[in-house]
């Protein structure tokens, strides 16, 4: 560690008005987040904290209702939450295009109209728009002193952060006028707004990118990368918190728990030597209520907030193994580890893919996570393909695929012009990932695939896109490929199963829960939970360790409830998760 990491104090840092919080999902960006904004509030300063996160969970930390509008925290009359709901946002956005043109056009041209706007590229337009209108809002930038960003795990984040210069540039470069494509039919007159926030943005003075993470191997190579990127982009004012750093050791689990963290932080990129770096002390308990909010910024390691001792409620803890031979009984083709993002989706798929491999099975283990790092969890094995949808290289792919055809069936050069235009549209790669995503499901005709998925909002939106699909491609390429007909019976159907993944703490079972709950009303079944890195499995004895795993035994009741038994519960471990330790899990 470098000679510049000290304990996060928010009222001895220089702070800008703006504060951006990114990182790898289920690292602490809410709770650093909220608690930045308390600790403001609680010494005098105005502070309007935001999400634009689908898959937020302010108001589990706040206990209470969170609208778009910003809601005045009773216990802390100086701060404002807003929770900007992307979907909500969308629907809104639809709607402000469409009105004017109820009762002019006909029904179909108006159906058309909502159909254009129907693809999860226009909720991320929607969110943008909000997010825009806050750091541009010249009322709240003087009526408020700090205007806080709970933002998306980081590959969301990157996406979110590149829409304004991508939607300026295209405006700005469009030969036929904003107007000619419904998705930026809305923001044609947004475009000062946008150069305005993307001003914002870059300017160091203004803003701050407080790049959170955990003193682990796979958060800090991601936050480097995010930090990498966001310095491209022109956001170059960028603080680095390690969060959850364990102080006190005095057993052999916490000793290799605080081994593996300094280890991470000596090895971390080059790159994030030169930021100012602020570390924040591993807590007991989980950050939900305005109590613990207050005190996890307080410089002391809390147990007040840790739950009484609960008994454990459920008979049976299962194996891997024995998940994986529910999975062969069952027939199992489509195999998804879901969750929020951070909980070990990836090494899950990898560990189900190789016990699949050793009974004999093909398999395919695959991520459509930007902030993934599959590849170095699994080295070579025989009988197993490792692939990574990479949504550059299959934007570019789907984009020579559909001029050819349009050249092909002898378009006009103004048609084809159209055509190239549309398909520099960010939300052309929805299109692109989710063509890629369905040719690996197809697979599953000879081979088992199993697939680590994208954080929860993520993911939600790309199981969305399989429903407006349809609509989306006809517009574009003209013909559908079998496998997208082929994907929706296939994820519904009985050959698919989906393991929902999870940590024993508030934020993400609550997301679980949430995501178990949207599949199901998409006839997407779940069966099986793994709960990730339990302290309560380790049976240590380290003092904060031991409280930790006593505050786990209330989540792990939820889950056993949930999945109805179901549930794989494997501890936390000390040597990383990568070939024979994936075996042994």
């Amino acid at each position: 560690m470098n000679e510049k990491v000290l304990d996060y104090d928010v009222l001895k840092i220089e702070l800008t008005k703006y504060l951006f919080f990114t990182g790898k999902g289920g690292v602490g960006k809410t709770s650093l987040a909220c608690a930045t904004a308390v600790r403001l509030a609680d010494n005098g300063y105005k502070v309007y904290l935001i999400s634009t996160d689908p898959a937020s969970n302010l108001q589990d930390i706040f206990e209470r209702p969170l609208a778009n509008e910003g809601t005045i925290i009773d216990e802390i009359p100086l701060l404002t939450v807003a929770n900007l709901d992307p979907i909500e946002a969308a629907s809104e956005y639809r709607e402000s295009i469409v009105a004017p043109y109820r009762g002019i056009l006909p029904d179909s041209a108006i159906k058309n109209m909502e159909e254009q706007l129907s693809g999860s590229c226009t909720v991320e337009i929607a969110a943008f728009n909000a997010f825009a209108n806050f750091i541009t809002n010249t009322d709240i930038a003087s009526q408020y002193d700090y205007v806080i960003f709970d933002t998306a795990p980081t590959g969301h984040t990157l996406r979110m952060l590149q829409l304004p210069s991508a939607w300026s540039n295209f405006i700005s470069n469009s030969t036929h006028g904003a107007s000619c494509l419904g998705q930026l039919s809305g923001v044609g007159d947004k475009r000062a707004m946008y150069e305005e926030a993307v001003r914002v943005l870059a300017d160091p003075k203004r803003t701050t990118l407080m790049l959170v993470t955990r003193p682990e191997e796979s958060p800090l190579l991601e936050v480097s990368r995010a930090a990498n990127e966001l310095a491209e982009l022109g956001v170059t004012h960028q603080i680095l918190l390690i969060n959850g750093v364990l102080i006190d050791a005095d057993d052999d689990i916490s000793q290799a728990f605080q081994n593996k963290q300094v280890r991470a932080m000596v090895q971390k990129a080059s790159s994030l030597e030169d930021l100012d770096t602020y570390i924040i002390p591993l807590q007991a308990y989980t950050v939900s209520g305005i109590d613990s909010i207050r005190k996890l910024l307080s410089g002391e390691t809390s147990f007040s907030n840790c739950k009484k001792e609960e008994s454990v409620e459920f008979n049976d803890i299962h194996t891997i193994d024995a998940m994986v031979n529910d999975f062969i009984a069952n027939q199992r083709k489509v195999i998804f580890t879901m969750g929020k993002g951070g909980v070990g989706k990836t090494t899950m798929a990898a560990s189900i893919a190789l016990k699949l491999v050793v009974k004999g099975f093909n398999v395919h283990v695959t991520t459509t996570d930007p902030a993934a790092h599959l590849e170095q969890v699994v080295s070579g094995t025989k009988n197993l393909t490792v692939s990574h949808i990479d949504e550059q290289a299959e934007l570019k792919r789907y984009q020579e695929d559909v001029l050819a055809k349009a050249k092909a069936q002898g378009l006009s050069e103004d048609d084809i012009a159209y055509i190239a235009e549309d398909l520099r549209s960010p939300c052309t790669q929805e299109i692109a990932v989710f063509r890629a995503f369905a040719e690996i499901v197809e697979r599953a005709d000879n081979e088992i695939v199993v697939i680590d998925t994208a954080p929860t909002g993520h993911t939600l939106l790309l199981l969305d896109s399989t429903l407006s699909y349809h609509r989306e491609v006809a517009r574009t390429s003209g013909d559908i490929p079998k496998s997208v007909q082929n994907i929706l019976p296939r994820l519904t159907g009985e050959e698919t199963e989906v393991v929902i993944v999870t940590l024993p703490e508030t934020t993400p079972v609550f997301e679980a829960k949430r995501l178990a709950d949207d599949l199901a009303r998409a006839h997407i079944k779940t069966k099986w939970w793994i709960v990730n890195n339990s302290f309560w499995k380790t049976k240590s004895t380290n003092h904060l360790l031991a409280y930790k795993g006593k505050n786990e035994i209330h989540w792990l009741n939820k889950v056993a409830q949930y999945a109805a038994g179901h549930i794989v519960v494997l501890p936390w471990h000390g040597a990383s998760i990568k070939g024979d330790v994936l075996q042994k899990l």
